[in-house]
């Protein structure tokens, strides 16, 4: 009797576990554009059932810069105030995205501090296959709506690649 349920309280545990666990999307991201140049470093989280996502760093950046080509306000920003006088780094230019399954979630909205343009965002994670991706990427995709935009496949990275940036 023991036996079963010690048994029983390591399923449960481990299942209790495999629940709280982390999304793969969360944790430290570097974007990358076209011709594979490092354009910031991300922080995506994940905050009351929804998917979020702050600059942490930009290469040859003043960590002070504001976002000055945004607009005072946007739709379900979710933070209060004036977005074009944020500063570019810790604000949650992606937000209240929906999670659809796992490592893939929807529904939120990306914005582009360089022109203060938003978009749909669509963030899905893709493990390294040996193929068509050689290292674990996250798949960031911006649409202006009918399924119209474009896909940036950005890095896993660590907070120590992200001081190097600095």
């Amino acid at each position: 009797m023991m036996k079963r349920l010690i048994a029983c309280c390591l399923i449960m545990a481990a299942a209790l576990g495999a629940v709280s666990a982390a999304d793969k999307v969360e944790g430290f991201w570097k974007s990358v554009d076209e011709e594979g140049k490092v354009t910031a470093a991300w922080r995506i989280y994940e905050k009351g059932g929804k998917l979020f996502g702050e600059i942490i760093s930009v290469p040859n950046q003043d960590p002070k810069e504001i976002a000055t080509a945004c607009t005072g306000t946007y739709k379900n920003f979710p933070v209060p105030g004036d977005v074009s006088k944020m500063t570019v780094r810790n604000t949650p230019f992606i937000f209240n995205l929906a999670k659809k399954g796992e490592g893939q979630w929807e529904g939120g909205n990306i914005i582009d501090p360089k022109d203060g343009k938003m978009y749909k965002c669509k963030i899905a994670f893709r493990a390294k296959d040996g193929k068509k991706f050689t290292t674990d990427v996250l798949e960031m995709r911006g649409e202006i709506g009918m399924g119209i935009g474009r896909s940036q496949f950005w890095v896993r990275t660590t907070e120590d690649e992200i001081a190097a940036l600095n």
